[in-house]
């Protein structure tokens, strides 16, 4: 179909294409601000802040069990978390907790077979992973 009279008057005016090309980068710069503004406004999940949280956490619950005594905890993460973008649903992206690889328990109960298994029992439902990742040493 090739362009009548009308439409070559109207492409020639100048305040037209002007008004074409600001619109234009208008609507570029308005997609750039929104993508940097929707890229920077993800809750990554950072892992060593994560662990910190989790090992103050886990030190409050451990340290009120009889026998325990003077405790440390030292957390170690398998990986950093993400943030998975979600299709077809209202919220955009979702932050996965990184998972936790190994617990040690250092205590002064930590020779005594009952406190191992009190401190055993409360990490592994605490953090939801099984005893083979947790150590718990005097």
């Amino acid at each position: 179909m090739l362009p009548g009279k009308n439409q070559m008057k109207w492409l020639s005016d100048k305040r037209v294409v002007k008004a074409a090309v600001i619109i234009g980068l208008t609507a570029i710069l308005l997609i750039g601000v929104f993508s940097v503004v929707d890229s920077s406004g993800n809750n990554s999940i950072n892992a060593e802040e994560y662990a910190a949280r989790t090992e103050e956490k886990l030190l409050e619950i451990v340290s009120q069990i009889s026998g325990v005594g003077k405790v440390r905890i030292f957390l170690t993460m398998d990986n950093s978390g993400e943030n998975v973008y979600l299709k077809n649903t209202d919220t955009k992206t979702v932050s996965i907790e990184p998972k936790v690889r190994g617990v040690v328990v250092v205590c002064d109960g930590g020779d005594d077979p009952l406190v191992v298994s009190r401190v055993l029992d409360a990490v592994t439902k605490a953090l939801n992973i099984s005893s083979d990742k947790v150590c718990i040493t005097k």
